[in-house]
């Protein structure tokens, strides 16, 4: 019994064009692949750039300094946030180093998603009482990161940045 391999009319010469043929074909199929991941990558890209490190690093020292200001105020800051019907409330009490409510404050919040600041959530704070803020924002869920900031006559005197888990 003869084989596949034994017939001379079966078998197919290799030539420089079938090579060819098959090595642009290689090619043109790696060239969509990466196409199509070239195009993923750079749609779905939420991530930070730094458009200069000279910058970012004094940016870094004014908010060491910030840090150490604040630590010495030694101010006691809470915060809460909670689901309710279709918004999510977010309240803030701040108080002094003595238990006393801080007052003539201006007050921002932010609700940071932790990989897509696409996503993020601005919070409007109003002040109900000396030292006590509230706003509220549509109702979301996951993992956020609340970003509190107090400040006096444009200067601030307070940030906090805590992960809060949203359900």
């Amino acid at each position: 019994m003869a084989r596949v391999s034994d017939c001379p009319e079966c078998k197919r010469p290799l030539t420089g064009g079938m090579v060819l043929a098959c090595l642009i074909g290689f090619f043109v199929v790696i060239s969509i692949a990466n196409g199509i991941m070239i195009r993923a990558a750079v749609t779905t890209f939420g991530g930070v750039e730094t458009a200069s490190s000279y910058q970012a690093g004094l940016a870094y020292a004014r908010e060491s300094a910030a840090a150490q200001a604040q630590n010495a105020l030694r101010w006691q800051v809470k915060a809460a946030v909670q689901p309710s019907t279709g918004k999510t409330l977010v309240d803030i009490d701040a108080r002094d180093a003595e238990g006393r409510p801080l007052s003539g404050l201006q007050a921002t919040a932010l609700l940071s998603h932790p990989t897509d600041r696409r996503a993020d959530q601005a919070v409007v704070l109003n002040e109900d009482a000396s030292g006590r803020f509230r706003g509220t924002v549509a109702r979301i869920a996951g993992q956020w990161d609340l970003v509190i900031e107090l400040s006096r006559g444009g200067e601030r005197l307070f940030r906090s940045r805590n992960r809060v888990v949203l359900q």
